[in-house]
């Protein structure tokens, strides 16, 4: 059985890779994705694939909150009550995961690859949340589209490429190893778009898109499928090549958004790179 009905595969089609917007799925209750197995499945991932901490988190922080210091398979278990938020990277490092995961993208292979080229480096990530819980507000580097296993939430995005809600600095620190959280001002809510997610929705999300999320009022897990293509990695080493730029004074224009595709910044950054001077 496929899990993106053709509908919304072609409704993808017409809005990816810079629009955002919501698709239907039947991934239902995968046992892959039931607490139990998730619970197991974090206590197995390397530590560093794991990141959890208290869920009542405001909009805004500055750097990761710490962990709670509860074990995560308890910390999941327990999701009901814990006042948790825990996130699961690189299922796919796991095969039963992995099967999972390369089966949901390999359904919208021929659409990405129309667009965006080859399809780099696909990733998943399981995101398991107490009720209320809140994802501050971020971005990310990768395409995403986020399904909605269990529970509800809504999503609010900001246009990826305006500076109002992530400017170039944020970008350029985060592709030279900063964090990927922004700072976030109440005022800037009004430039936001709610996506509500129930079960059997996802949400496709435009790499660097700034977002935060709120959980409903009971658990949730979504989960996170995750792709680059060359168009992303460029505009990611344009960034990093910016952050040079501005370190000698200079006020570099931000790269441009799809189609554009920053090569020459990008030639440039990985030359630095290739000669230890990045």
């Amino acid at each position: 059985m496929t899990i993106f009905p053709e509908a919304s595969r072609l409704h993808f089609a017409a809005h990816y890779p810079e629009v955002p917007h919501k698709l239907d799925h039947r991934l239902d209750r995968h046992p892959l994705l039931e607490i139990e197995a998730l619970a197991s499945l974090a206590e197995a991932l390397p530590e560093a694939s794991v990141e959890y901490n208290a869920a009542d988190q405001p909009i805004g922080i500055s750097g990761k909150p710490e962990p709670t210091g509860v074990p995560i398979g308890e910390t999941i278990r327990t999701i009901e009550r814990s006042n948790s938020w825990a996130a699961l990277k690189n299922i796919e490092q796991v095969p039963a995961y992995a099967e999972l995961l390369h089966g949901l993208i390999g359904e919208l292979r021929g659409e990405i690859e129309a667009r965006t080229g080859a399809l780099l480096n696909p990733q998943g990530f399981i995101f398991i949340t107490s009720p209320g819980g809140v994802t501050p507000y971020h971005f990310d580097p990768e395409h995403n589209i986020l399904l909605q296993v269990r529970g509800t939430k809504v999503m609010t995005q900001f246009p990826s490429a305006d500076p109002r809600y992530s400017p170039a600095t944020a970008h350029e620190s985060y592709h030279t190893g900063g964090p990927r959280e922004l700072t976030w001002h109440d005022s800037m809510l009004a430039g936001g778009s709610e996506f509500p997610l129930a079960p059997g929705e996802a949400l496709f999300v435009p790499v660097m898109a700034p977002h935060f999320v709120r959980n409903g009022p009971t658990p949730s897990v979504s989960l996170s499928i995750t792709w680059r293509s060359d168009w992303s990695y460029a505009e990611s080493a344009a960034h990093a090549f910016n952050a040079r730029l501005r370190r000698l004074g200079l006020n570099p224009r931000r790269p441009g958004r799809w189609p554009a595709r920053n090569l020459a910044k990008a030639y440039a950054w990985r030359a630095m790179q290739r000669l230890g001077i990045g």
